[in-house]
């Protein structure tokens, strides 16, 4: 019964009050038009009915009018005013039908389908209103024609089925208008539903939703704004655009934007705005161009904005920590080049000069003996130095492959000519041999008889008895490339089976013994492991306890073609055969004495210099065949020094060869030599070979030249 109540029948009560004056107008209209038929006194009586309940209706419908809210008590009543007004003009008809007159007989139809008609334009609104104050009256209509006075003599047959015809028409009317009703009640609870739901996701959603024109016009802002940047989207959509952008980014954005033109076309911009504190927020928006719902207009763009500050705190601490990392890298870097340098220049005297006291011939057996025991112990030191130097680049990537044409079994015969004397040493044998063909391979084969020296030292190191073998095998894959595999088989104190997965990791060894037994730095797998890897091979081992063990490696490397294959060592030296003039840059004194005391036996006339300041003048003042240039000097270090001299307008100043003889031997310090104008580099500990061989080649006739033309034909 309530909800009846409730069906439309405020909007109705509203408008029947609206409409109020237009109805006492008709009512006095009907009345003079009634005196024609009806007495005075009735028509007197009648209007003062429908103007008592007009005055009920009015009074029951002011607050619906007014918009107040009303309860079930005052819907009843208004509707009970409804349909008395709508009885009373119903009763008029039917006075007016029984009058006897003609005239009076067609308003009284008039009349009737008046309020039947006037109470279908209510169907729409509320079917409770049409069935009181229209279908019954209606009805009511229906039954009194037929049981009315008829003083006319009509045919009520044909009357009352044209009157049952109206009412009829008007019934279809109404099914239609509930139907049409139905279907917009329904839409709009749809779209209340819909909006219901708009709206809880746009005001709780964090991210802010935008609807702008082409022109910038904003046309919607979601609430989040307020709780994003303390703008109420009133205030916001009452702003010009772009007035809360950071100055730094307003243009940027603005470009972007004004590139946007075709619908799906987007972009997504990192920028800066002012919240309404005057905080500088960070905020990433993704905007996409949309057709327009209307038909015809021009597209509108929609974005979507969050704050980022968050994501932008965390990249900014990516930032530093990479920056820390970097510095801390570079620092490690530094650390190792300095501490490299620092060993290597006092083990370059220690081992040159322990090396001249053991071949001197002057000393006597047990002071030979101790002087091997130096060279013995600064060798197995200056290992220690190259092992953890060599490891630090791998591990950072500082380490680049030189292939060139190799033999890999000439390769392994001289590696274990290499080895030989340690072998005969502890009463042991070393074989080499090739199972099936061999040719010539390309690869970085100084890189590979490391890995080799290694293998085989560690099995003379801890084989005691019987012996060490080393088998190669070349195995064709196609397309001019072969897999060349190797193995190291010793009959030492192999690897107990639990520890032979961690013997390539650095600083591993079976067990804590081993080290204090052999020695070594627990590296050297290590870097085994990475060179192999390097060259995108794989690398091994297989082992029992107490019976030896055998480690391997295999690498996929292309056939050389029509190149010989590179020597497995530089050839020694021979006694140079004419006179050198040598200029010898070096600020510690132990070295230039080493020097001179190496190079002694041969035609060579040396002059020394202790600072790079001193080797410019030593060189505007005279000829040289050859400089050997130290780098970390006082006063003027080797770089600068070298660079001075081949600017220099004196005789000499771009031909005379420079090596660099350093303890820096990283292949950036390296490089560095060679960029300054150096031609060759040498490292500290010095070998004598290497000296001689370095001499001997670049004092050679014509050896500059060949530089000079290389570079030419590079150029």
């Amino acid at each position: 019964m309530l909800r009846l109540l409730d069906d439309g029948l405020d909007e109705i009560a509203a408008g029947h009050h609206h409409g109020a004056p237009l109805r006492l107008t008709v009512t006095a209209s009907v009345v003079v038009i009634s005196l024609w038929f009806l007495p005075a006194a009735i028509c007197a009586d009648w209007a003062l009915l429908i103007f008592a309940l007009e005055g009920w209706s009015w009074l029951a419908t002011r607050a619906q009018y007014k918009g107040q809210p009303v309860g079930a008590g005052a819907r009843f009543n208004h509707l009970a005013s409804h349909c008395a007004i709508a009885f009373a003009w119903m009763g008029q008809g039917w006075m007016l039908w029984t009058c006897g007159s003609i005239e009076g007989a067609i308003c009284a139809v008039a009349v009737w389908l008046s309020v039947v008609f006037y109470s279908q334009a209510h169907a729409y609104q509320s079917t409770t209103c049409f069935v009181a104050s229209g279908f019954a009256p209606a009805a009511a209509m229906l039954v009194a024609v037929p049981l009315s006075p008829n003083p006319l003599k009509m045919n009520l047959i044909l009357v009352w089925s044209i009157l049952f015809l109206a009412v009829g028409f008007a019934g279809d009317g109404v099914v239609r208008m509930l139907t049409a009703r139905r279907r917009y009640v329904a839409g709009q609870a749809k779209m209340r539903e819909s909006e219901a739901r708009y709206r809880v996701l746009a005001g709780n959603v964090t991210d802010v939703i935008a609807l702008t024109g082409m022109d910038g016009q904003r046309i919607y802002v979601s609430p989040s704004i307020e709780h994003a940047l303390g703008f109420s989207p009133e205030h916001l959509l009452q702003t010009p655009n772009y007035t809360f952008l950071h100055p730094d980014d307003r243009d940027q954005v603005a470009a972007a934007i004004a590139d946007l033109r075709e619908p799906g076309e987007e972009a997504t911009l990192e920028y800066r705005v002012l919240r309404a504190d005057d905080a500088v927020l960070w905020i990433e928006t993704n905007f996409c161009v949309a057709e327009n719902a209307v038909p015809g207009a021009p597209h509108q763009i929609v974005s979507v904005s969050r704050i980022i500050d968050r994501r932008k705190e965390l990249e900014r601490a990516l930032i530093d920590a990479r920056e820390r990392a970097e510095a801390a890298a570079a620092a490690k870097s530094d650390f190792l080049a300095n501490m490299s340098h620092e060993l290597r220049t006092p083990l370059n005297a220690i081992i040159g000069f322990s090396g001249l006291l053991k071949t001197s011939g002057g000393l006597s057996k047990t002071d030979a003996r101790h002087a091997g025991l130096i060279q013995d112990a600064s060798a197995t030191l200056l290992e220690v130095v190259n092992s953890v130097l060599d490891f630090s680049k791998l591990e950072a990537g500082a380490v680049e492959l030189d292939p060139r044409p190799f033999d890999a079994l000439e390769q392994a015969r001289g590696i274990a000519e290499l080895v030989s004397e340690q072998a005969r040493a502890k009463g042991l044998e070393v074989t080499v041999r090739a199972e099936g063909e061999t040719a010539a391979l390309m690869g970085d084969a100084p890189r590979l008889r490391q890995v080799l020296l290694n293998f085989l030292s560690n099995a003379l190191k801890f084989t005691s008895k019987g012996g060490v073998s080393l088998v190669l095998r070349q195995t064709e894959q196609g397309n001019g490339v072969q897999t060349l595999r190797v193995e190291v088989t010793d009959s030492g104190i192999g690897v107990p089976a639990d520890q032979l997965g961690h013997v390539f990791e650095r600083f591993t060894q079976a067990d804590v013994s081993v080290s204090r037994r052999f020695g070594g730095t627990g590296l050297g797998l290590a870097i085994c492991k990475r060179i192999i890897e390097m060259m995108g091979g794989t690398i091994g081992a297989t082992s029992v306890d107490g019976e030896g063990s055998t480690f391997w490696f295999e690498v996929a490397l292309p056939v050389a073609q029509d190149a010989a294959a590179a020597p497995h060592a530089a050839a020694a030296a021979s006694e140079l055969d004419r006179p050198v003039r040598l200029l010898l840059v070096e600020d510690v004194a132990v070295n230039r004495e080493l020097v001179q005391a190496l190079l002694r036996p041969f035609d060579i006339e040396i002059e020394t210099a202790c600072d790079g300041v001193e080797a410019i003048h030593a060189v505007e003042q005279g000829a040289y065949d050859l400089i050997l240039m130290d780098v970390q000097m006082p006063v003027m270090d080797g770089l600068t020094a070298a660079r001075r001299i081949r600017a220099s307008s004196c005789a000499g100043a771009t031909t005379t060869p420079i090596i660099a003889m350093t303890a820096n031997v990283l292949p950036d310090q390296v490089r560095k030599c060679i960029d300054a104008g150096m031609n060759d580099h040498i490292g500290k500990p010095i070998s004598p070979a290497r000296l001689l061989e370095a001499i001997s080649r670049w004092t050679a006739p014509g050896a500059m030249e060949d530089v000079e033309t290389a570079d030419a034909a590079v150029g």
